[in-house]
C-alpha cells in the first residue's frame, strides 16, 4: 500500500526544531516528532508501508495523518512536488516576519513613532527590498504581514506581493488606514487568489480626522471596510486611545461591527515621535485608561460581543469563544528557565522601514533600535542565528527577573515576568530588559481582581438567563 503526502503540505526543518510539516496554504507550521517525520518520509509514493515492517506506533500515526487527510493513498509511482521533499534551514524557526515595506505615509497621524510623513526611517530600494523577500525564502519564513508607514504607497506594492507569493510566502495582513484601499487593489489581489486580512485604523467615531491629520480620513476608512466586505476580504482594526475620543469606545466598537469588521486592538497614545515632538498634551494615564476599560467590559457583553477584542493587555476576548476570555499581561509561568522574555517576538519578529531586524514595532521609536542588525549588512540569516535580536528574544525570564531586584520579591512575578519589553522602554528607554510599569500597576494595582469579579458578575448574570 503506497500513500502520499497531501498537496498543499511541505516537510521541513530549522536549527532545534528539526521536523515539522508547513501548510502552504497558510503558513501554518506543525512540528512533530522523529517518528512522525520518518512516518512523513514514507509517504512519498514509492514505499510500499505494508511491506516495511513498521512498528504499532509508526501504524498509528499512518492511521491519524489518513483520517486527518494530511497523506491520502496513491498509486505506485505517485510522486510528490519537488517543494514538498524535506528541507532544513540553517537558522532559527521565525513564523512570522512583520515588514515595513516603507517608512512613507499619505496622512499625518499626530502619534506616529515613526514619524512616517517626514519619512524618517525612508525606504529600501526595489532591489534591496526583493533582495529580504528572496532571504525570507531562503530562511523558510512562510508567512509575512505587510506594513508601513503606508504600504500601499509603494509604487511596486504588487511586485512585492507577486514575489512573496511565488516565493510560497503566505500574505496574512495587510495593515493600512484604507485610503489607498481601491477597487482596483482588491480586484488585483483577487486575480492572485488571495484574500489577505486588511488591519486597518480607526481611532473613534468623530476623532479619526483629528488623529490622522487628513480630513475626510473617516469617511476613506469607512468606504474601505465596506469595499472589504463586499469582496469577501477579511478586516481588523486598531485603535489609539487618547484623552479627546475615551468616551467613544463603545459607540467605535458597534461602529466597527456594523461595517464587517471582525477584531479590534486598542493601545493607548504613547509620548513619543510625532505626538511628543508636536506638544499635543500628556498621554492618558494608565489608571483613567484601566477604568475606562474595566466599565466597558459589561458594555462589550450587553452589546453581544460584537466582534473579537483586545483592550491592550488588559482584557481579550472573542465571540468564537465566548467563555475563553482572558488577561493577555498575565502569564503564570511555572519555569522561568523554560519561558522567552517576549513569546511573541520569539516568533514574530518585526522588520523596520530600513531593515533592521527589531522584535516589535515599538522599538522603531525609540533609539534602542540602533542596537540591533540592519539585513541589509548582515543578512537575514545572521539576524536570526547569532546577532544581538536573537540574543535578546532567546533570552530567559529567569534572568528578566534577576535583572530587576524588585520583581524577585514580587508575588505577582511568575504572573507578569516583569511585562512588556517594548513599554519598559517608555520609563527606562536603554534598558530592554527594566520593569514594565504598566503591566506592574495591572497587578500590583488590584485591576486583575477588578476584571475577575466584573467577569464573575457577567457570567452569574448570563447564567440566570438561560
Amino acid at each position: 500500500m503506497y500513500f502520499l503526502l497531501n498537496e498543499p503540505y511541505l516537510l521541513r526543518g530549522w536549527q532545534k526544531l528539526p521536523y515539522a510539516l508547513v501548510d502552504e496554504r497558510s503558513g501554518r507550521t506543525q512540528f512533530c516528532r522523529k517518528t512522525e517525520m520518518d512516518v512523513f518520509l514514507l509517504c512519498n509514493g514509492h514505499v510500499d508501508v505494508s511491506a516495511e515492517g513498521l512498528s504499532e506506533t509508526e501504524r498509528n500515526i499512518l492511521k491519524e495523518l489518513e483520517k486527518k487527510q494530511i497523506i491520502r493513498p496513491c498509486a505506485k509511482g505517485e510522486s510528490l512536488r519537488l517543494a514538498q521533499l524535506y528541507k532544513s534551514y540553517d537558522n532559527r524557526y521565525i513564523r512570522t516576519a512583520h515588514w515595513s515595506v516603507t517608512g512613507r505615509c499619505n496622512y499625518r497621524c499626530k502619534h506616529c513613532y515613526m514619524s512616517a510623513p517626514d519619512a524618517k526611517f525612508g525606504e529600501l530600494s526595489h532591489e534591496q527590498v526583493m533582495d529580504i523577500v528572496q532571504q525570507l525564502i531562503d530562511c523558510g519564513i512562510y508567512e509575512v504581514t505587510l506594513t508601513g508607514g503606508e504600504p500601499l504607497v509603494r509604487g511596486d506594492f504588487l511586485e512585492i506581493v507577486d514575489a512573496l507569493l511565488d516565493g510560497g510566502i503566505h500574505i496574512s495582513t495587510i495593515y493600512s488606514n484604507g485610503k489607498l484601499v481601491t477597487e482596483k487593489l482588491l480586484d488585483e489581489l483577487e486575480k492572485r487568489d488571495i484574500h489577505p486580512e486588511f488591519n486597518m485604523s480607526f481611532d473613534g467615531v468623530g476623532w479619526h480626522d483629528w488623529l490622522r491629520g487628513i480630513d475626510g480620513a473617516e469617511k476613506y476608512v469607512t468606504d474601505a471596510f465596506l469595499r472589504c466586505r463586499e469582496h469577501g476580504f477579511p478586516t481588523g482594526a486598531e485603535m489609539c486611545i487618547h484623552r479627546q475620543n475615551k468616551h467613544t469606545l463603545r459607540e467605535s466598537i458597534n461602529y466597527l461591527h456594523a461595517l464587517g469588521c471582525r477584531s479590534l486592538k486598542t493601545n493607548p497614545i504613547a509620548n513619543v515621535g510625532a505626538w511628543k515632538e508636536g506638544g499635543f498634551g500628556e498621554a492618558i494615564s494608565m489608571e483613567e485608561l484601566f477604568q475606562i476599560y474595566l466599565d466597558y467590559i459589561p458594555q462589550y457583553y450587553e452589546d453581544g460581543m460584537p466582534l473579537s477584542l483586545q483592550l491592550g493587555g488588559f482584557f481579550y476576548a472573542s465571540p468564537q469563544n465566548p467563555k475563553n476570555w482572558r488577561i493577555p499581561a498575565e502569564k503564570n509561568c511555572s519555569d522561568p528557565d523554560k519561558l522567552c522574555v517576549c513569546g511573541h517576538a520569539r516568533m514574530v519578529m518585526y522588520i523596520s522601514a530600513e531593515g533592521r531586524a527589531l522584535p516589535c514595532m515599538a522599538l522603531s521609536g525609540i533609539s534602542i533600535l540602533e542596537q540591533y542588525p540592519l539585513i541589509t549588512e548582515e543578512g537575514l540569516k545572521k539576524c536570526i542565528s547569532d546577532s544581538s535580536y536573537m540574543h535578546l528574544i532567546e533570552t530567559r525570564a529567569s534572568e528578566l527577573l534577576a535583572h530587576n531586584p524588585e520583581c524577585q520579591e514580587c508575588e505577582y512575578a511568575m504572573r507578569c515576568l516583569a511585562g512588556c519589553r517594548a513599554s519598559a522602554l517608555e520609563t527606562s528607554p536603554q534598558d530592554i530588559l527594566g520593569r514594565d510599569m504598566t503591566t506592574c500597576l495591572l497587578f500590583k494595582g488590584g485591576w486583575t481582581d477588578k476584571i475577575r469579579t466584573v467577569m464573575k458578575e457577567i457570567e452569574s448574570k448570563a447564567r440566570k438567563c438561560e
